[in-house]
C-alpha cells in the first residue's frame, strides 16, 4: 500500500436510497442464517425424525462449505455490478427456500438445500448488502453505516416475529413458503426499481476508481486485524446465541429473563450502532474498534459472574454497545481503508471468515460443556484473545492514514 500512488480525493456523497435497499438485502439472508433456521430448527426435526447431532454436523458442513462462494461473489459484484447479481440472487434464494419447504426427507436432500441457503445467503447476498453498502457512502462510512447497521437490526427484528408468528400458526413448511414469496415478490422488485449502482461498471470508468486490490489489502495488517475482530466477535456471538440460555441458567437465571435479556441486549445493540456511526464522524476506527472490543472483553468476563437482575441488565447494556460498536465499524472500515475499486473482493473476504468462525463457535462451547459441565472456562478463555485483538486494533493505522 505504501508505494501505491495517493488516490484522487472522492466527493463526499452517500446514497441514502441504497444505504436501505442494502439492509433490506441484508435481512433477505434471513433463511440462509442461523437464527433464521433456528426458527424452523424444532419442528423440521420432528418433521424429518432427524436426530440433533446429524443435523448439527450437516449444518456445520454446509456453513463451511458455503462460506467459499464468499470471493467469487465479491469479484462478480466488482465486475457486473450489484443491481441485476443481487436481484438474481434473492430470486435464486427464493427457489431453494420454496423447494425446502416442500422436501421429503432424506439427509443429502437437507443437506443439499442448507449449502444452497448458506451459500446463496449467509454468503453471497451478505456480502451482496455488505458491498452495496460499502459502496453507497463516499466520505460519510461511519454514519452511513450505523444507519444501515440501525435498519437492518429493526427490520430483522421485525421480520422473526413475522415468521415466528406463521410458524407457530402455520407450521414451518407454509412459513417458508410465504418467506419465498416474499423473496421473490417483495425483495426482488425493489431492488430491481429503486437500487441504483454506486459506480458505473464500464471498464474505463473502474480503472480510475481508487482502491487497493484484495492482494495487495491482504498484505496489510489493518485487514487481518479488523477480519480477525469481526471473526472472533461472529465466533463467540454464534456460540452465545446458541446456547445464551443455557449460559445464563448456570448463573441461576430463569427462561423468561433470558427472553428480557435478549430484549434489552437488541436495544442496547441499536444505541450502540447510533453511537458508533456518529463518533466515526469524529473519533478514527481503530479506536472505536478497540472499545468495542473492550466492552466485549468486559461482557464475557462478567457473564458468569452476573447473579443479580441489575447486574444482567449493566451486562447487557455492554455487550449490547460492544455488538453495536464492532457491527458497525466491520461494515464501514474496509471502503475506508481500501477504497471502492475492488471493495466487494475484499469484503467477501472478510465475509468468509467471518462466517467460518461463525461455524466454529457453537462447536466451541458445546465441546467446552461436554468437557467441564460449564461454559465459563471458554468464556474466561476468550477474554485475554478479545483484549489482544482490542489492542492490535487501537495500534492499528488505516492505510491512508498511514499514508498521511
Amino acid at each position: 500500500m505504501a508505494d501505491e500512488p495517493r488516490p484522487q480525493p472522492e466527493s463526499k456523497r452517500i446514497h441514502w436510497r441504497n444505504i436501505l435497499i442494502a439492509a433490506l438485502l441484508m435481512v433477505a439472508t434471513m433463511p440462509g442464517r442461523t437464527q433464521g433456521l433456528g426458527l424452523i430448527t424444532e419442528p423440521l426435526l420432528r418433521d424429518l425424525q432427524l436426530d440433533r447431532v446429524t443435523y448439527a454436523n450437516l449444518n456445520l458442513w454446509a456453513t463451511l462449505l458455503g462460506a467459499l462462494i464468499c470471493l467469487p461473489a465479491g469479484g462478480l459484484f466488482d465486475k457486473l455490478g450489484l443491481r441485476w447479481t443481487s436481484s438474481a440472487i434473492v430470486l435464486l434464494l427464493s427457489a431453494v427456500v420454496w423447494q425446502m419447504s416442500g422436501m421429503a426427507g432424506g439427509v443429502v436432500i437437507l443437506f443439499t438445500w442448507l449449502l444452497l441457503t448458506r451459500a446463496l445467503g449467509q454468503s453471497a447476498l451478505s456480502v451482496a448488502s455488505i458491498s452495496l453498502a460499502g459502496k453507497s457512502s463516499k466520505g460519510g462510512e461511519g454514519m452511513a453505516m450505523g444507519v444501515y447497521a440501525t435498519a437492518l437490526s429493526v427490520l430483522f427484528a421485525i421480520a422473526f416475529v413475522v415468521v415466528g408468528k406463521s410458524i407457530e400458526t402455520n407450521g414451518w413448511r407454509t412459513a417458508w413458503n410465504q418467506l419465498a414469496l416474499a423473496l421473490a415478490f417483495g425483495v426482488v422488485p425493489l431492488t430491481i426499481l429503486f437500487l441504483r449502482e454506486p459506480e458505473r461498471v464500464a471498464k474505463q470508468t473502474t480503472e480510475h476508481l481508487p482502491g487497493a486490490s484484495l492482494e495487495a489489502a491482504l498484505r496489510t495488517r489493518v485487514f487481518w486485524v479488523f477480519a480477525a475482530a469481526t471473526a472472533l466477535f461472529g465466533l463467540v456471538s454464534s456460540g452465545l446465541g446458541l446456547f445464551n440460555e443455557a449460559v445464563l441458567a448456570e448463573a441461576g437465571f430463569d427462561a423468561a429473563t433470558y427472553h428480557s435479556f435478549l430484549a434489552a441486549t437488541f436495544i442496547f445493540g441499536l444505541l450502540g450502532q447510533m453511537l458508533c456511526g456518529w463518533l466515526a464522524l469524529r473519533r478514527p476506527m481503530p479506536a472505536l474498534m478497540s472499545v468495542g472490543m473492550l466492552l466485549y472483553a468486559v461482557g464475557l468476563l462478567g457473564l458468569p459472574l452476573v447473579h443479580a437482575q441489575w447486574q444482567l441488565w449493566m451486562l447487557a447494556a455492554i455487550m449490547g454497545a460492544a455488538g453495536g460498536f464492532i457491527t458497525v465499524i466491520f461494515f464501514a472500515v474496509w471502503g475506508q481503508a481500501f477504497g471502492r475499486r475492488h471493495l466487494g473482493r475484499i469484503q467477501g473476504a472478510a465475509q468468509m471468515l467471518s462466517v467460518f468462525a461463525s461455524a466454529l463457535g457453537p462447536l466451541l462451547f458445546a465441546e467446552c460443556h461436554a468437557r467441564a459441565g460449564s461454559y465459563a472456562p471458554l468464556l474466561y478463555g476468550l477474554v485475554p484473545v478479545v483484549l489482544i485483538t482490542g489492542f492490535l486494533a487501537w495500534r492499528t493505522k488505516l492505510p491512508r492514514e498511514a499514508r498521511g
